[in-house]
Protein backbone atom coordinates (compact mmCIF):
# COMPACT_ATOMS: atom_id res chain seq x y z
CA UNK A 1 0.00 0.00 0.00
CA UNK A 2 1.89 3.30 -1.13
CA UNK A 3 1.88 6.38 1.49
CA UNK A 4 -1.00 8.14 -0.11
CA UNK A 5 -3.17 5.22 -0.07
CA UNK A 6 -2.45 4.64 3.65
CA UNK A 7 -3.59 8.19 4.40
CA UNK A 8 -6.30 8.55 2.51
CA UNK A 9 -7.63 5.47 3.83
CA UNK A 10 -7.43 6.41 7.50
CA UNK A 11 -8.80 10.07 6.48
CA UNK A 12 -12.04 8.38 4.61
CA UNK A 13 -12.48 6.25 7.38
CA UNK A 14 -12.29 8.73 10.39
CA UNK A 15 -13.98 11.22 8.21
CA UNK A 16 -17.77 10.48 8.20
CA UNK A 17 -17.29 10.08 12.01
CA UNK A 18 -16.25 13.71 12.48
CA UNK A 19 -18.54 16.92 11.78
CA UNK A 20 -14.69 18.70 11.54
CA UNK A 21 -12.36 17.82 8.71
CA UNK A 22 -9.83 14.87 8.43
CA UNK A 23 -6.77 15.84 6.44
CA UNK A 24 -4.75 13.50 5.06
CA UNK A 25 -1.68 13.94 3.35
CA UNK A 26 -2.89 14.36 0.20
CA UNK A 27 -5.18 17.07 0.59
CA UNK A 28 -4.12 20.71 -0.81
CA UNK A 29 -4.68 21.69 2.67
CA UNK A 30 -2.46 19.52 4.54
CA UNK A 31 0.74 21.64 4.60
CA UNK A 32 -0.84 24.74 6.06
CA UNK A 33 -3.11 22.17 8.50
CA UNK A 34 0.51 20.62 9.75
CA UNK A 35 2.34 23.65 10.99
CA UNK A 36 2.70 24.67 14.00
CA UNK A 37 3.66 27.80 16.20
CA UNK A 38 7.48 27.07 15.96
CA UNK A 39 9.23 26.37 12.57
CA UNK A 40 11.76 24.71 13.47
CA UNK A 41 9.28 21.83 13.47
CA UNK A 42 8.38 20.11 10.69
CA UNK A 43 6.70 16.83 11.01
CA UNK A 44 4.13 15.13 9.13
CA UNK A 45 1.73 13.54 10.71
CA UNK A 46 -0.77 10.63 8.75
CA UNK A 47 -3.47 13.11 9.26
CA UNK A 48 -4.93 15.83 11.15
CA UNK A 49 -8.84 15.91 12.62
CA UNK A 50 -10.22 19.11 13.20
CA UNK A 51 -12.55 18.77 15.95
CA UNK A 52 -15.82 21.19 16.15
CA UNK A 53 -16.97 19.69 19.51
CA UNK A 54 -16.20 16.87 22.19
CA UNK A 55 -18.15 14.22 20.11
CA UNK A 56 -15.31 14.96 17.46
CA UNK A 57 -12.56 14.49 20.33
CA UNK A 58 -14.16 11.24 21.46
CA UNK A 59 -14.33 9.46 17.69
CA UNK A 60 -10.90 10.49 17.19
CA UNK A 61 -9.46 9.16 20.16
CA UNK A 62 -11.26 6.02 19.90
CA UNK A 63 -10.08 5.80 16.33
CA UNK A 64 -6.51 6.31 17.20
CA UNK A 65 -6.54 4.06 19.66
CA UNK A 66 -7.66 1.07 17.24
CA UNK A 67 -5.42 1.92 14.47
CA UNK A 68 -2.27 1.85 16.95
CA UNK A 69 -1.50 5.48 15.99
CA UNK A 70 0.84 7.68 17.96
CA UNK A 71 -1.64 10.63 18.88
CA UNK A 72 -0.67 14.27 19.34
CA UNK A 73 -3.48 16.72 20.82
CA UNK A 74 -3.10 20.65 19.53
CA UNK A 75 -4.75 23.66 20.69
CA UNK A 76 -2.87 26.87 19.34
CA UNK A 77 0.15 24.92 18.28
CA UNK A 78 2.31 26.84 20.90
CA UNK A 79 4.50 24.07 22.31
CA UNK A 80 7.79 25.06 21.78
CA UNK A 81 9.15 21.17 21.35
CA UNK A 82 6.71 20.52 18.90
CA UNK A 83 4.75 18.15 21.14
CA UNK A 84 1.33 19.43 19.27
CA UNK A 85 2.27 17.16 16.03
CA UNK A 86 3.59 14.13 15.54
CA UNK A 87 5.03 12.58 12.45
CA UNK A 88 3.07 9.33 10.98
CA UNK A 89 0.72 9.89 13.60
CA UNK A 90 -2.51 11.26 14.41
CA UNK A 91 -3.55 15.17 14.85
CA UNK A 92 -6.25 15.82 16.90
CA UNK A 93 -6.41 19.50 16.55
CA UNK A 94 -8.57 21.34 18.92
CA UNK A 95 -8.49 24.84 17.78
CA UNK A 96 -11.90 24.85 15.62
CA UNK A 97 -13.14 24.74 19.30
CA UNK A 98 -12.43 28.34 19.61
CA UNK A 99 -15.12 29.54 22.12
CA UNK A 100 -15.72 31.10 25.25
CA UNK A 101 -18.65 31.96 27.84
CA UNK A 102 -18.37 34.09 30.70
CA UNK A 103 -20.20 34.20 34.03
CA UNK A 104 -20.01 37.82 34.73
CA UNK A 105 -22.13 37.05 38.48
CA UNK A 106 -19.63 34.67 39.33
CA UNK A 107 -16.97 35.78 37.81
CA UNK A 108 -15.29 32.99 35.73
CA UNK A 109 -14.52 31.94 32.29
CA UNK A 110 -15.26 29.16 30.29
CA UNK A 111 -13.29 28.71 27.09
CA UNK A 112 -13.13 25.76 24.99
CA UNK A 113 -9.71 23.51 24.08
CA UNK A 114 -9.17 25.01 21.00
CA UNK A 115 -9.39 28.75 22.35
CA UNK A 116 -6.17 31.39 22.62
CA UNK A 117 -5.62 33.43 25.70
CA UNK A 118 -6.55 36.83 23.24
CA UNK A 119 -9.80 35.32 23.38
CA UNK A 120 -10.11 34.68 27.35
CA UNK A 121 -8.54 38.52 27.33
CA UNK A 122 -10.90 39.66 25.28
CA UNK A 123 -14.13 38.12 26.22
CA UNK A 124 -13.16 38.97 30.35
CA UNK A 125 -12.37 42.32 29.43
CA UNK A 126 -15.61 43.33 28.27
CA UNK A 127 -17.01 42.61 31.85
CA UNK A 128 -14.06 44.22 33.83
CA UNK A 129 -12.34 41.05 34.10
CA UNK A 130 -9.06 39.94 33.74
CA UNK A 131 -7.89 35.80 34.22
CA UNK A 132 -4.31 35.21 35.27
CA UNK A 133 -2.38 33.65 32.00
CA UNK A 134 0.66 33.72 29.99
CA UNK A 135 2.25 37.31 27.95
CA UNK A 136 1.31 36.14 24.39
CA UNK A 137 -2.36 36.43 23.36
CA UNK A 138 -1.83 33.74 20.91
CA UNK A 139 -0.85 31.18 23.25
CA UNK A 140 -3.30 28.19 23.28
CA UNK A 141 -5.26 27.38 26.44
CA UNK A 142 -2.87 24.41 26.79
CA UNK A 143 -0.68 26.98 28.49
CA UNK A 144 -2.62 26.65 31.72
CA UNK A 145 -2.27 22.38 32.36
CA UNK A 146 1.17 23.12 32.66
CA UNK A 147 1.10 26.42 34.75
CA UNK A 148 0.72 29.38 33.28
CA UNK A 149 2.67 32.38 34.61
CA UNK A 150 2.16 35.96 33.09
CA UNK A 151 1.70 39.87 34.78
CA UNK A 152 -0.94 38.69 36.90
CA UNK A 153 1.10 35.95 38.51
CA UNK A 154 2.06 38.02 41.52
CA UNK A 155 -1.28 38.94 42.26
CA UNK A 156 -3.77 36.56 42.02
CA UNK A 157 -1.68 33.19 41.14
CA UNK A 158 -0.72 30.61 38.02
CA UNK A 159 -3.56 29.82 35.35
CA UNK A 160 -3.58 26.18 37.16
CA UNK A 161 -4.39 27.93 40.55
CA UNK A 162 -7.42 29.82 39.04
CA UNK A 163 -8.79 26.32 36.65
CA UNK A 164 -12.19 25.56 38.68
CA UNK A 165 -13.15 22.85 35.97
CA UNK A 166 -12.21 21.35 33.34
CA UNK A 167 -14.18 18.65 30.61
CA UNK A 168 -11.67 15.86 29.73
CA UNK A 169 -11.74 13.21 27.29
CA UNK A 170 -10.17 10.05 28.56
CA UNK A 171 -7.99 7.55 26.91
CA UNK A 172 -10.49 4.90 26.45
CA UNK A 173 -12.57 7.54 24.79
CA UNK A 174 -15.41 8.62 27.67
CA UNK A 175 -16.19 11.80 28.42
CA UNK A 176 -15.83 13.43 32.65
CA UNK A 177 -15.78 16.24 34.25
CA UNK A 178 -12.48 17.16 36.23
CA UNK A 179 -12.75 19.78 39.55
CA UNK A 180 -13.04 19.90 43.15
CA UNK A 181 -15.92 17.70 43.76
CA UNK A 182 -15.87 15.24 40.48
CA UNK A 183 -13.04 13.20 39.56
CA UNK A 184 -10.45 15.08 42.19
CA UNK A 185 -7.90 13.19 41.94
CA UNK A 186 -7.57 14.18 37.64
CA UNK A 187 -8.87 17.63 38.69
CA UNK A 188 -5.30 17.80 40.60
CA UNK A 189 -3.11 16.37 37.96
CA UNK A 190 -4.57 18.59 35.28
CA UNK A 191 -3.36 21.57 36.72
CA UNK A 192 0.14 21.57 35.66
CA UNK A 193 0.33 17.32 34.80
CA UNK A 194 0.71 18.98 30.96
CA UNK A 195 -1.70 17.15 28.19
CA UNK A 196 -0.79 13.69 30.01
CA UNK A 197 -4.28 12.60 31.33
CA UNK A 198 -6.68 13.25 28.09
CA UNK A 199 -8.03 15.92 25.99
CA UNK A 200 -8.85 18.81 27.91
CA UNK A 201 -11.78 20.02 25.66
CA UNK A 202 -12.72 23.14 27.81
CA UNK A 203 -11.52 24.83 31.07
CA UNK A 204 -13.50 27.17 33.68
CA UNK A 205 -10.98 29.83 35.28
CA UNK A 206 -11.46 32.01 37.82
CA UNK A 207 -11.47 35.62 36.62
CA UNK A 208 -10.78 39.29 38.88
CA UNK A 209 -12.33 42.51 38.60
CA UNK A 210 -8.76 43.93 36.26
CA UNK A 211 -10.05 45.97 33.27
CA UNK A 212 -6.59 47.95 33.35
CA UNK A 213 -3.24 47.96 35.09
CA UNK A 214 -0.22 50.23 34.44
CA UNK A 215 1.94 48.18 32.20
CA UNK A 216 4.95 48.71 30.37
CA UNK A 217 8.61 48.51 29.34
CA UNK A 218 11.34 50.51 31.09
CA UNK A 219 14.82 50.06 29.55
CA UNK A 220 18.69 50.08 30.32
CA UNK A 221 21.80 50.26 27.74
CA UNK A 222 23.42 46.91 28.50
CA UNK A 223 26.49 47.83 29.62
CA UNK A 224 24.49 48.52 32.86
CA UNK A 225 22.69 45.06 32.65
CA UNK A 226 24.93 43.45 35.62
CA UNK A 227 23.76 46.80 37.81
CA UNK A 228 20.52 46.13 37.02
CA UNK A 229 20.13 42.79 37.36
CA UNK A 230 21.70 43.55 40.82
CA UNK A 231 19.18 46.00 41.75
CA UNK A 232 16.13 43.87 40.14
CA UNK A 233 16.61 40.74 42.36
CA UNK A 234 16.61 42.44 45.48
CA UNK A 235 14.06 45.15 44.47
CA UNK A 236 10.84 43.28 43.45
CA UNK A 237 10.37 40.54 45.63
CA UNK A 238 9.77 43.34 48.54
CA UNK A 239 7.43 44.75 46.82
CA UNK A 240 3.70 44.61 47.54
CA UNK A 241 1.94 41.30 44.93
CA UNK A 242 0.50 44.89 43.09
CA UNK A 243 3.38 45.35 41.37
CA UNK A 244 5.27 42.86 39.19
CA UNK A 245 7.53 42.80 36.40
CA UNK A 246 9.86 40.54 34.43
CA UNK A 247 13.77 41.18 33.62
CA UNK A 248 14.82 40.90 29.67
CA UNK A 249 17.12 40.84 27.56
CA UNK A 250 16.26 42.28 23.68
CA UNK A 251 17.11 44.32 21.09
CA UNK A 252 14.82 47.19 20.94
CA UNK A 253 12.59 46.31 17.49
CA UNK A 254 13.07 48.47 14.62
CA UNK A 255 9.63 50.15 14.90
CA UNK A 256 7.19 52.22 16.81
CA UNK A 257 6.46 53.19 20.01
CA UNK A 258 10.51 52.48 20.00
CA UNK A 259 12.32 55.69 19.53
CA UNK A 260 14.13 55.50 16.59
CA UNK A 261 17.32 56.28 18.28
CA UNK A 262 17.03 52.71 20.44
CA UNK A 263 15.97 50.48 17.22
CA UNK A 264 17.99 47.37 17.19
CA UNK A 265 20.07 48.06 20.11
CA UNK A 266 20.84 45.66 22.61
CA UNK A 267 19.30 46.58 25.89
CA UNK A 268 18.41 45.20 29.16
CA UNK A 269 14.57 45.81 30.68
CA UNK A 270 11.67 45.08 32.78
CA UNK A 271 8.53 44.85 31.57
CA UNK A 272 6.38 46.30 34.25
CA UNK A 273 2.61 45.66 35.37
CA UNK A 274 0.58 47.32 38.12
CA UNK A 275 -2.65 45.86 39.09
CA UNK A 276 -3.54 48.19 42.43
CA UNK A 277 -5.41 52.01 42.14
CA UNK A 278 -3.28 53.45 39.32
CA UNK A 279 -3.43 56.77 41.30
CA UNK A 280 -0.84 54.67 44.07
CA UNK A 281 1.74 53.53 40.63
CA UNK A 282 3.22 56.27 40.02
CA UNK A 283 4.72 56.14 43.89
CA UNK A 284 5.53 51.95 43.17
CA UNK A 285 7.52 52.74 40.46
CA UNK A 286 9.46 55.71 41.59
CA UNK A 287 12.64 53.83 42.61
CA UNK A 288 12.30 52.32 39.01
CA UNK A 289 12.82 56.16 37.72
CA UNK A 290 15.44 56.70 40.28
CA UNK A 291 17.55 54.12 38.49
CA UNK A 292 17.33 56.57 35.35
CA UNK A 293 16.23 54.33 32.30
CA UNK A 294 17.08 55.47 28.84
CA UNK A 295 12.95 54.04 27.55
CA UNK A 296 10.05 54.37 30.20
CA UNK A 297 6.61 53.51 28.37
CA UNK A 298 4.42 52.85 31.08
CA UNK A 299 1.04 53.59 30.98
CA UNK A 300 -2.18 52.50 31.09
CA UNK A 301 -3.98 49.60 29.30
CA UNK A 302 -6.33 47.05 28.99
CA UNK A 303 -4.97 43.79 30.14
CA UNK A 304 -6.09 42.04 26.74
CA UNK A 305 -3.89 44.96 25.16
CA UNK A 306 -0.75 44.42 27.51
CA UNK A 307 -1.39 40.57 26.75
CA UNK A 308 -1.17 41.18 23.19
CA UNK A 309 1.77 43.76 23.13
CA UNK A 310 4.37 41.21 21.86
CA UNK A 311 2.32 39.52 19.15
CA UNK A 312 3.59 41.53 16.02
CA UNK A 313 6.98 40.92 17.16
CA UNK A 314 6.89 37.09 17.30
CA UNK A 315 4.08 35.41 14.87
CA UNK A 316 3.82 31.95 13.58
CA UNK A 317 6.70 30.66 11.71
CA UNK A 318 10.00 31.88 13.38
CA UNK A 319 12.59 29.91 14.59
CA UNK A 320 12.58 28.89 18.13
CA UNK A 321 14.36 26.69 20.45
CA UNK A 322 14.41 27.23 24.38
CA UNK A 323 14.97 26.44 27.48
CA UNK A 324 13.70 27.06 31.47
CA UNK A 325 14.87 27.02 34.47
CA UNK A 326 13.55 27.64 38.16
CA UNK A 327 15.48 29.79 40.75
CA UNK A 328 14.83 30.80 44.40
CA UNK A 329 17.84 33.63 44.02
CA UNK A 330 20.33 35.42 41.30
CA UNK A 331 23.72 35.46 43.27
CA UNK A 332 26.65 37.55 41.87
CA UNK A 333 28.09 34.97 39.71
CA UNK A 334 24.62 34.08 38.15
CA UNK A 335 23.44 37.96 37.79
CA UNK A 336 27.94 38.20 36.13
CA UNK A 337 27.12 34.75 33.68
CA UNK A 338 23.50 36.66 32.58
CA UNK A 339 25.57 39.86 31.54
CA UNK A 340 27.70 37.70 29.40
CA UNK A 341 25.29 36.00 27.61
CA UNK A 342 22.93 38.64 27.14
CA UNK A 343 26.24 40.65 25.51
CA UNK A 344 25.75 37.26 22.99
CA UNK A 345 22.65 37.73 21.92
CA UNK A 346 22.52 35.61 18.02
CA UNK A 347 19.85 37.35 16.42
CA UNK A 348 17.51 40.42 17.79
CA UNK A 349 14.64 38.30 18.34
CA UNK A 350 16.31 36.12 20.79
CA UNK A 351 15.92 37.10 24.45
CA UNK A 352 16.03 36.23 27.94
CA UNK A 353 13.16 36.37 30.62
CA UNK A 354 12.79 36.17 34.12
CA UNK A 355 9.32 36.20 35.33
CA UNK A 356 8.20 36.80 38.77
CA UNK A 357 6.38 33.40 40.44
CA UNK A 358 6.86 34.36 43.85
CA UNK A 359 4.08 37.01 45.74
CA UNK A 360 0.18 34.88 45.53
CA UNK A 361 2.13 31.74 43.04
CA UNK A 362 4.30 30.89 46.11
CA UNK A 363 1.66 31.00 48.54
CA UNK A 364 0.36 27.69 47.44
CA UNK A 365 1.22 24.30 49.01
CA UNK A 366 3.68 22.66 47.29
CA UNK A 367 1.81 19.37 46.96
CA UNK A 368 -1.42 21.16 45.96
CA UNK A 369 -1.04 21.31 42.36
CA UNK A 370 1.94 18.92 40.25
CA UNK A 371 4.17 22.54 40.35
CA UNK A 372 7.06 21.75 42.76
CA UNK A 373 8.15 24.39 42.83
CA UNK A 374 6.32 27.25 44.94
CA UNK A 375 9.64 28.59 46.84
CA UNK A 376 10.93 30.10 43.40
CA UNK A 377 10.82 33.49 42.52
CA UNK A 378 11.60 33.39 38.98
CA UNK A 379 10.54 31.12 36.24
CA UNK A 380 13.45 31.93 33.52
CA UNK A 381 13.04 31.17 29.96
CA UNK A 382 16.33 31.18 27.71
CA UNK A 383 14.72 31.49 23.86
CA UNK A 384 16.82 31.49 20.52
CA UNK A 385 14.11 32.93 18.28
CA UNK A 386 14.79 34.07 13.89
CA UNK A 387 12.80 34.10 11.23
CA UNK A 388 15.36 32.12 9.05
CA UNK A 389 15.94 28.45 9.25
CA UNK A 390 19.67 29.12 8.20
CA UNK A 391 19.92 30.72 12.02
CA UNK A 392 18.58 27.89 13.92
CA UNK A 393 21.95 26.27 14.43
CA UNK A 394 22.98 29.17 16.49
CA UNK A 395 20.18 30.11 18.22
CA UNK A 396 20.00 26.43 19.93
CA UNK A 397 23.54 27.14 20.53
CA UNK A 398 23.47 30.32 22.39
CA UNK A 399 20.09 28.66 24.47
CA UNK A 400 21.31 25.25 25.05
CA UNK A 401 25.12 27.41 26.39
CA UNK A 402 23.16 30.27 28.27
CA UNK A 403 21.00 27.05 30.03
CA UNK A 404 23.78 24.98 30.89
CA UNK A 405 25.59 27.59 32.37
CA UNK A 406 23.20 29.25 34.34
CA UNK A 407 21.32 26.14 35.69
CA UNK A 408 23.39 25.12 38.96
CA UNK A 409 22.42 28.04 40.24
CA UNK A 410 18.63 26.54 39.88
CA UNK A 411 16.05 24.71 41.99
CA UNK A 412 16.74 21.85 39.54
CA UNK A 413 13.68 21.29 37.70
CA UNK A 414 12.02 23.19 34.85
CA UNK A 415 8.43 25.18 33.71
CA UNK A 416 7.00 22.24 31.74
CA UNK A 417 5.99 24.48 29.46
CA UNK A 418 9.53 26.04 28.85
CA UNK A 419 10.99 22.46 28.53
CA UNK A 420 12.75 22.00 24.93
CA UNK A 421 13.88 19.08 22.58
CA UNK A 422 16.58 16.91 23.95
CA UNK A 423 16.16 17.21 27.59
CA UNK A 424 15.11 13.85 28.24
CA UNK A 425 12.71 11.78 31.13
CA UNK A 426 15.13 12.75 33.91
CA UNK A 427 14.58 16.75 33.30
CA UNK A 428 10.83 15.88 33.00
CA UNK A 429 10.81 13.90 36.56
CA UNK A 430 12.62 16.45 38.38
CA UNK A 431 10.17 18.97 37.24
CA UNK A 432 7.68 17.73 39.43
CA UNK A 433 9.97 16.69 42.16
CA UNK A 434 7.98 14.89 44.92
CA UNK A 435 5.05 15.20 43.32
CA UNK A 436 6.07 12.87 39.90
CA UNK A 437 5.21 9.54 41.80
CA UNK A 438 1.64 11.20 42.56
CA UNK A 439 1.10 11.71 39.21
CA UNK A 440 2.08 8.38 37.99
CA UNK A 441 -0.13 6.95 40.06
CA UNK A 442 -3.34 8.84 38.83
CA UNK A 443 -1.87 8.44 35.14
CA UNK A 444 -1.87 4.47 35.60
CA UNK A 445 -5.86 5.35 36.94
CA UNK A 446 -6.57 7.29 33.96
CA UNK A 447 -4.38 6.42 30.82
CA UNK A 448 -2.51 2.80 31.92
CA UNK A 449 -1.47 2.46 28.33
CA UNK A 450 0.14 5.22 27.86
CA UNK A 451 -1.82 6.29 25.18
CA UNK A 452 -1.24 10.27 25.35
CA UNK A 453 2.76 10.31 25.35
CA UNK A 454 3.46 12.76 22.37
CA UNK A 455 4.09 15.26 25.39
CA UNK A 456 6.18 16.24 28.08
CA UNK A 457 5.44 12.41 29.55
CA UNK A 458 4.32 11.35 32.89
CA UNK A 459 5.19 7.23 32.41
CA UNK A 460 1.95 5.44 34.23
CA UNK A 461 3.49 3.79 37.58
CA UNK A 462 3.35 -0.22 37.47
Amino acid sequence: MTETVATSALAEELGPQLRGDVIGREDPRYDDARKVYNGMIDKRPLAIAQCRDQADVIAAVKFGAKQGLDVAVRGAGHNGAGLGTVDDGLVIDLSPMRWTRVDAAARTVTAGGGSQLGDIDHAAGGFGLAVPVGILSTTGIGLALGGGVGYLSRKYGLTIDNILSADVVLADGSAVRASEDENEDLFWAIRGGGGNFGVVTSLTLRAYEQPTMIWGPTFWPLERSAEILSWYREFLPAQADDLNGFFAFLTVPPGPPFPEELHMKKMCGVVWSFTGDPADADEALKPVRETEPVLDAVMAVPVSAANAAFDELYPAGDQWYWRGDYFAQIPDEAVALHAEFGEQLPTWKSTMHLYPSDGAASRVAEDATPWAYRESKWTAVYAGVDPDPANAEAIRKWTVAYQEALHPYSMGGSYINFIGTEEGQDRVQATYGSNYERLAKIKAKYDPDNFFHVNQNIRPAS
